[in-house]
């Protein structure tokens, strides 16, 4: 996986551990022509947040190694340049209270692991979509 984004793709942060869902998701990513950046734990997520360009979208994992992903998103909203990105949570935690919680810290979707193909595809284009029409 290349971590440099081409000019013409949009980037995409993808932040997951789990190695088997990561590749997955950066096929049917990449077929949607984005330029993926991956991070495997919250902390690689941190450090990437604070180096890189704004992305066009984050997937974001919630459960994560070293920093869970509620702590990345709310500092996803608290780095000014970085606040406007569109977030489509991809997760396993269907707890009420942790969807209330990243929901009012406006992620635009919340993908419930396992998820198919097209499940996904269809979440990633209608946050693009929302982003681009605020």
């Amino acid at each position: 996986m290349s971590n440099h984004p081409s000019a013409t793709q949009p980037l995409l942060l993808l932040i997951e551990d789990e190695p088997d869902t990561a590749d997955l998701v950066t096929l049917i990513v990449k077929d949607m022509g984005y330029q993926v950046v991956h991070a495997a734990d919250g902390s690689e997520a941190l450090e990437k947040i604070a180096l890189m360009p704004p992305p066009s979208l984050v997937l974001l994992d919630i459960q994560l190694p070293h920093v869970d992903g509620v702590t990345i998103l709310e500092t996803i909203r608290n780095t000014p340049d970085w606040q406007g990105v569109p977030v489509v949570m991809l997760t396993a935690v269907a707890d009420q209270h942790c969807i209330s919680k990243v929901a009012s810290l406006k992620v635009q979707e919340y993908v419930l692991k396992p998820f198919k193909r097209d499940t996904l595809v269809k979440y990633v284009e209608r946050a693009r979509t929302r982003s681009a029409h605020p």
